[in-house]
C-alpha cells in the first residue's frame, strides 16, 4: 500500500512563515492604531478597561523590540530591486 506523500506547509513554502508574521504585525498595528483612536476621541477611560490596555502595551513593547533588532538587512533585499534602482540611478 503506498502512502500519500503531502507537501509540508512550512518547510516547502518558506514564504508562508513570513506571510503569517508580517501579517501579524500589520494586525497588531491595526490594533494599536484603533485602541490609539478611540483612546484620543474618550470612547473609554485606558483605566476601565485594564486588560485591553495591558495587552496592547504588550504589542507596543513587541513592536518596539521588533524595530530596533532591525529585521529586515542588507541581505534581506530582492537583488532585482537593488539591480533596477542602481540602473536609474538612485
Amino acid at each position: 500500500m503506498a502512502a500519500v506523500h503531502m507537501p509540508h506547509p512550512i518547510r516547502d513554502h518558506p514564504e508562508a512563515g513570513r506571510t503569517a508574521v508580517d501579517a501579524f504585525w500589520v494586525l497588531a498595528i491595526g490594533v494599536i492604531a484603533a485602541y490609539a483612536f478611540f483612546a484620543a476621541l474618550g470612547a473609554f477611560s485606558p483605566g476601565d478597561v485594564l486588560g485591553v490596555t495591558i495587552a496592547v502595551g504588550v504589542l507596543v513593547a513587541l513592536w518596539i523590540v521588533r524595530a530596533v533588532l532591525g529585521r529586515g538587512g542588507p541581505g534581506d533585499r530582492d537583488p532585482r530591486i537593488v539591480h533596477d534602482r542602481e540602473r536609474r540611478g538612485f
